[in-house]
């Protein structure tokens, strides 16, 4: 048993014991809400749908409560705040994970306008609307009734590195990036920690999502075909990636190391490719990424005489 482990289970009902998971109903969300239960915590985890609350309920039992919200809806984020607040009793939240998230794929020339902007209302603005609304029972305000909790981010390796096709994406984890070193700074002297958790390809739910994702709407642009070779490879590589039990497992040591790592890599597949753009030229890089999606093609197509 680690020192961690020790420390979680030798406490009572006390102030550390209660944690808010953002997107709970499946993939990571599940996996983590799963391990922190097994740990000790009581999980309060976000969904939209009543089906999910009754699922996780049955299967976690009463160290399981559902929260109702969007990132993107104000009341209903507020709601489940309130509903926190009232089940602390004075109390202080040991985490927020900040997992639930979407990605738009697709050229950024092409992606309409209400995508991308809906984009980065649910992976920006909603993080830190959650945040804002969580922030105090963390211990973000004076005085507080405990010791501070943690913030845990989740972020992508495409929050630092970019590839075609998932510009949207990636600009959205650039920003929570940002956002969340802002926190880290800011937040210190409150005492609350915040750790980005960087996942690569993580074999979860969504590459069904992924497969049936509408990349035929690019058919007609001269981004169709490496729309589809984009598509394919990600699918292949989510599919082939670590669990994510792997990233609970990440997320449970940023909520109880003695002194919480900052960032969190967690690769799986996706490795080679991660440390290639911070060791390769980026003009090289630029170079494989064409070659592997065809984009070098394309420029040949239209750079050939009529």
């Amino acid at each position: 048993m680690t020192e961690a482990d020790s420390a979680v289970q030798n406490a009572s009902e006390d102030d550390r014991r209660a944690v808010v998971v953002t997107g709970a109903s499946t993939g990571i969300g599940e996996a983590c809400v799963r391990l922190l239960i097994e740990k000790g915590f009581l999980v309060f985890g976000s969904v939209r749908r009543a089906y999910d609350a009754e699922r996780l309920k049955t299967q976690f039992g009463e160290n399981y409560e559902p929260l109702f919200f969007d990132l993107t809806d104000r009341e209903a984020v507020a709601r489940a705040a309130d509903k926190v607040e009232e089940r602390l009793q004075g109390k202080t939240l040991a985490g927020l994970v900040n997992n639930a998230g979407m990605a738009v794929p697709g050229p950024m020339l092409h992606v309409p306008i209400e995508e991308l902007r809906h984009q980065l209302e649910v992976n920006v603005i909603g993080q830190m609307q959650v945040t804002q609304a969580f922030a105090p029972f963390l211990g973000a305000r004076a005085p507080q009734g405990g010791p501070p909790g943690r913030i845990v981010n989740m972020s992508s390796v495409l929050g630092r590195m970019v590839g075609p096709l998932l510009g949207p994406y990636s600009a959205s984890k650039f920003a929570l990036e940002a956002m969340s070193d802002a926190l880290r700074r800011e937040l210190a002297v409150y005492g609350v920690a915040v750790t980005v958790i960087e996942p690569g390809m993580i074999a979860t739910p969504i590459w069904d999502k992924a497969e049936s994702a509408a990349f035929s709407a690019f058919d007609e642009t001269i981004y169709g075909p490496a729309a589809r070779r984009v598509q394919t490879w990600a699918v292949a590589q989510g599919r082939a990636g670590v669990g994510p039990e792997v990233v609970a497992e990440a997320v449970y040591r940023a909520l109880t190391a003695r002194r919480p790592p900052l960032r969190m890599l967690v690769l799986g597949s996706t490795a080679m490719v991660y440390y290639a753009q911070l060791f390769v030229p980026p003009r090289v890089m630029d170079w494989l990424m064409a070659r592997r999606f065809g984009f070098d093609k394309i420029r040949a197509r239209l750079s050939a005489p009529s």
